[in-house]
């Protein structure tokens, strides 16, 4: 039972240094943040839940993505896709997935129902693929039928698949989201190359995309007519994002992606912008020194929130359900270092109150709201867990 009625912290040696900077990000790209200087000053929010384990066996549950009839799919991400139908804790494999490449950070990653998907039975799906010249892999995003019982995958289709590949096993991304008009949204990291892909509108890696729901490209995609760029790119200068959340009421798009040692950041994503990463950012190398001594600049981005040292976000839910008061209308988003869920609450198109809940519950790699309201967590080496409030 995880009961948090009382304000946990964490580890004094973990919270010496740590700033979040919260600031309005309708601003000018280069306004500085209002600093909050110690973690401990977040309020814990209060909730009363049992974490249940839903099911066993998946080891890294990179997205969790839930039918209309109660079941979910859960993406493993080396390379398996699991069904787990609503009711039991039995686990089945879904057949029909690609080739997949798992290496390092790659594999199967982020699912995403069509928004009419009862109708078409689409699932949207991102994973490391080798096709392509040059030898390793990049993201690719494809789509593929779901049969009646939800076990089989069929019409594959490959909608994007970045070039360049790399050997390299780190920052593939990648989620997936929908927006009003049906266009898709997907995100390719920086593939480990910081000082080639994310600033060369020319080149896959360190974009965030937007397609046609069958994968062309739209014609007024900010690229388009640029010759050698990348058409399909929508932003760019990203490190690797692993979370996006398209907000239904205001047409705005959310992103988070890891920084380095320092500077995982929070945005709002505007057509055709340019993010920064590697010529602005608040954190350093892993190794302790700088790569830039800037933290903004005119032209660039600048993040809505940023955590430094990094915490290690991973996917985003916006929680609609009656289930948790206290929840419902914040946007969540998980601490894989630090085993918490940072609850952030939102007012027109800024980020105004930080909030950290479910302190200790593990390293969290997805997220969901199921059919049936509750939330659902992938906790990398322990499962899914389902928020059960007590009564």
């Amino acid at each position: 039972m995880i009961n948090l009625m009382s304000h946990n912290t964490l580890p004094k040696l973990i919270i010496t240094g740590l700033a979040v900077a919260i600031f309005a990000t309708n601003a000018p790209v280069h306004a500085k943040s209002d600093y909050v200087k110690n973690y401990k000053q977040l309020d814990t929010l209060p909730l009363n839940v049992n974490a249940v384990t839903a099911a066993e066996g998946v080891v890294i549950p990179w997205a969790i993505e839930s039918l209309a009839n109660g079941d979910l799919l859960i993406s493993e991400r080396s390379g398996t896709l699991f069904l787990l139908p609503k009711n039991t804790t039995k686990l089945t494999k879904v057949s029909g997935l690609p080739d997949i490449d798992a290496n390092g950070q790659g594999g199967l990653l982020d699912l995403s129902l069509h928004t009419d998907s009862k109708q078409n039975q689409w699932l949207y799906f991102s994973y490391s693929s080798s096709e392509g010249k040059g030898s390793g892999s990049n993201t690719a995003l494809m789509r593929a039928k779901l049969n009646s019982d939800h076990t089989q995958l069929s019409d594959q289709q490959l909608l994007y698949k970045g070039e360049h590949n790399s050997t390299k096993g780190q920052h593939y991304g990648s989620r997936i989201v929908f927006d009003n008009e049906g266009y898709v949204y997907f995100s390719i990291g920086d593939r480990g190359s910081r000082d080639i892909n994310p600033q060369d509108v020319t080149r896959d890696g360190g974009k965030i995309y937007r397609l046609h729901e069958d994968g062309s490209i739209p014609s007024d995609n900010p690229f388009v007519k640029q010759k050698d760029a990348k058409h399909a790119a929508w932003s760019y200068g990203h490190r690797n994002p692993q979370g996006m959340w398209f907000n239904n009421q205001n047409n705005i798009l959310w992103s988070h992606e890891h920084g380095p040692r320092g500077g995982d950041e929070l945005y709002i994503i505007k057509k055709g912008a340019n993010y920064g990463w590697p010529l602005v950012s608040y954190g350093v190398n892993y190794s302790g020194t700088k790569f830039t001594d800037l933290k903004e600049k005119d032209g660039m981005q600048s993040p809505a929130l940023h955590w430094t040292p990094s915490i290690a976000p991973s996917d985003m839910l916006y929680v609609t359900s009656d289930k948790y008061p206290k929840l419902k209308g914040k946007l969540l988003l998980a601490s894989m270092k630090f085993a918490f869920i940072s609850a952030l609450e939102l007012s027109k198109g800024k980020v105004v109150k930080q909030y950290k809940i479910l302190d200790g519950i593990g390293r969290v790699r997805s997220l969901a709201q199921g059919s049936d309201g509750f939330i659902y967590l992938g906790i990398d080496g322990q499962g899914i867990k389902r928020l059960e409030p007590e009564t």
